[in-house]
């Protein structure tokens, strides 16, 4: 083995990343990614200096578009970014903008329209440029129109400029992400239509129009546009299904995080109304969307937690020894938008999903309390109504937490192996890649198969009266099944349960912890038979879909006739296999034919040799493949849907009489 070289660390091992290489080597520092997530954030940085202008009341219309060779644009109406020469800082503007991490026109003190700007740091635009394989910029302003191309990070050709004499002013920005920076670059075009909607949201006024040249159907045009912003959103999301009018509130303070920080403004708007059908809650700051909310999302909670539960204390409609409201049974009624804007922003990091500032969580929440408590005042009908809903809600929560309790602690109860199962009969092998298991009907059954089994690798688990249809009843009765939590017992790998978090919080499901290479069902082939093995099918597919999905699940074929010759005993598992067999032993045969017997009525051997013996054995493996036609066919027989059986009835019922017993 070939010796290791020293690592060597001196003082010639520091170097520093210069120019576009500040941001191609480490995007993920910039963009707080290197993948599509940080791709999709250059875009947006892009977006927001056209937003800062249209705020700024420069241009109110921002295009973006997605081309085909992967390249995207934004174009806006604005002033027109400064490219000329700046006598101050002895260098041109677009030098700057384009190629100098914090640098921008923000940072001027005269700049009061961009007090409120989404891109404060002077990084967006040159960050982007920096990351693209190629970019291009064209700027209407001071009579002219001014050129630059960029490759990789570097100008080329340097400022281009010729007269202008059109009145239109703006910038249009068109680049292609370096798939050399970014590990994806394919933005999807839902990306944009729901950011240019979110900002066409908080930017009450201003058009945005998504161009999209790479669907099917050629190019496509898309706008976005709300004259009331938030209260027009909001509207647009309850329509009719609200149980109060969307109120919309406004307001503004003036505060700092700490009192040896600077002092900043803060500009706030809320729009909400209570709905019994839908919740919806999202925060804007500077008109970026913040997904992980931060200060706003802390006054939210705070200012209607207290407010409501105020109510619900001065009117008397607590129980004794009641506990208080949370948020959660706020929630679960609230549509709520919020848009706030301050002069300083402690962002989370670069990717702007959350903010931190202190006097902003604290300005908000105060700002939402008295003006709930002023809605409360003047509409006390309405706010009988939301108080109410919120008990409703949370009274549900906790009854639902109570049962959650009880089912969990039901399943773990079934789950213990030291429960024995009654008449469980276990093989002797304890490893799980080569046991099996017997999902057989009855007593007689279990003493058929387990006679003729092979003890080493074979286990039988029988299966007693009535098997619950797992599709038509709710988890709790589906849990005192003492059937099923038997099957659930003897499988060993949990639930799988669903409808809503609390569901999946009780699911105990472990691949890993199946104690079974194969899980067989094996039924007598008649309609009892049938029956038993839809209601035990229904169940796995109800509690334990992985299991089908990944193969564990199969149907033990058993034969339907016996047919005998002098020196042979054949099988035949249909009626096509029957006639073939008729055919083969040929008409001048003597041959005795009869329906099968029972499992329960078989000898050892033939069990053996037609449903146990893996080299003669017939099973059908139950296979995920068109799942939801499966689900569709299983609520159909064992479902609810009564009137589209009685029509599968009279349609087709007539396909099965053949295999029933009528005699």
């Amino acid at each position: 083995m070939p010796k290791k070289q020293p690592i060597i660390y001196d003082n010639e091992s520091i170097t520093s990343l210069k120019g576009a290489d500040r941001v191609r080597k480490r995007p993920g520092v910039i963009f707080g990614s290197d993948g599509l997530e940080g791709c999709e954030h250059a875009i947006f940085e892009i977006v927001s200096n056209s937003i800062d202008e249209a705020r700024g009341g420069k241009g109110d219309k921002i295009i973006v578009s997605k081309y085909k060779d992967g390249s995207f644009s934004v174009e806006d109406f604005g002033s027109g970014i400064p490219v000329d020469f700046n006598n101050k800082e002895d260098r041109y503007n677009w030098e700057l903008v384009f190629c100098e991490l914090y640098a921008g026109g923000k940072y001027d003190d005269r700049a009061e329209q961009y007090e409120y700007s989404l891109g404060l740091n002077g990084l967006g635009l040159t960050a982007t440029q920096y990351a693209s394989a190629w970019m291009t910029a064209d700027v209407w302003r001071d009579g002219k129109h001014y050129h630059l191309d960029f490759k990789s990070g570097e100008n080329e050709g340097g400022l281009q400029s010729e007269e202008y004499k059109g009145r239109r002013t703006g910038s249009l920005i068109r680049w292609k992400p370096d798939i050399g920076v970014f590990t994806d670059i394919n933005v999807p075009s839902e990306y944009f239509t729901d950011t240019l909607k979110k900002q066409a949201v908080v930017n009450a006024g201003v058009h945005f129009e998504f161009v999209d040249e790479t669907g099917p159907e050629g190019k496509t045009k898309t706008e976005f546009f709300y004259a009331n912003g938030i209260t027009d959103y909001v509207n647009e999301v309850v329509g009719e299904e609200a149980f109060t009018p969307v109120r919309s509130i406004e307001g503004a303070a003036t505060g700092r995080d700490r009192e040896d920080r600077p002092e900043y403004k803060v500009k706030m708007a809320a729009a909400f109304c209570f709905s019994n059908k839908l919740q919806m809650v999202e925060y804007y700051h500077n008109s970026s969307f913040l997904e992980h909310g931060g200060s706003p999302e802390r006054a939210l909670k705070t200012a209607f937690v207290n407010q409501i539960d105020a109510y619900l204390k001065a009117k008397g409609l607590y129980k004794k020894d009641e506990s208080r409201i949370t948020f959660t049974d706020v929630q679960d009624c609230l549509v709520y938008v919020s848009s706030s804007f301050s002069t300083i922003t402690s962002y989370e990091n670069q990717t702007k999903k959350s903010i931190t500032n202190r006097f902003i969580a604290q300005a908000m929440t105060e700002f939402l309390k008295q003006n709930l408590e002023i809605y409360f005042i003047e509409n006390p009908e309405e706010a009988q109504k939301i108080c109410q809903q919120v008990l409703v809600n949370k009274q549900s929560r906790e009854h639902a937490e109570k049962t959650r309790q009880s089912l969990k602690k039901t399943i773990a109860t079934q789950m213990d192996m030291n429960n024995r199962v009654q008449k469980f009969v276990d093989c002797r092998s304890k490893d799980p890649a080569v046991r099996e298991v017997y999902i057989v009907e009855g007593d007689s059954a279990l003493g058929a198969v387990k006679t003729s089994r092979n003890a080493e690798f074979q286990a039988i688990m029988p299966v007693r009266g009535k098997i619950l249809n797992c599709l038509k009843a709710d988890y709790g009765r589906i849990f005192k099944s003492d059937i099923i939590a038997d099957l659930i017992k003897v499988l060993g790998c949990g639930v799988e349960l669903t409808g809503g978090k609390s569901r999946k919080d009780l699911a105990t499901f472990d691949i890993d912890a199946l104690r079974w290479n194969k899980v067989i069902i094996c039924t007598d082939a008649d309609v009892d038979g049938f029956h038993i093995r839809t209601m035990i099918l229904t169940m796995i597919y109800r509690l334990m879909p992985t299991l089908i999905k990944e193969g564990y699940i199969y149907i033990a074929e058993t034969p339907l006739y016996e047919i005998t010759t002098k020196n042979k005993t054949y099988f035949a598992y249909s009626e096509s296999e029957k006639a073939d067999v008729l055919a083969k032993i040929g008409e001048g045969t003597k041959y005795t034919l009869q329906r099968s017997k029972g499992l329960g009525e078989n000898d050892p051997e033939m069990m053996w040799l037609t449903t146990m013996n893996p080299e003669s054995r017939r099973l059908v493996k139950v296979t995920p493949e068109e799942s939801a036609r499966t689900a569709e066919v299983f609520d159909l027989l064992v479902g609810d849907n009564l009137n589209g059986r009685k029509e599968h009835i009279a349609n087709h019922g007539y396909e099965y009489l053949d295999e029933l017993d009528v005699s």
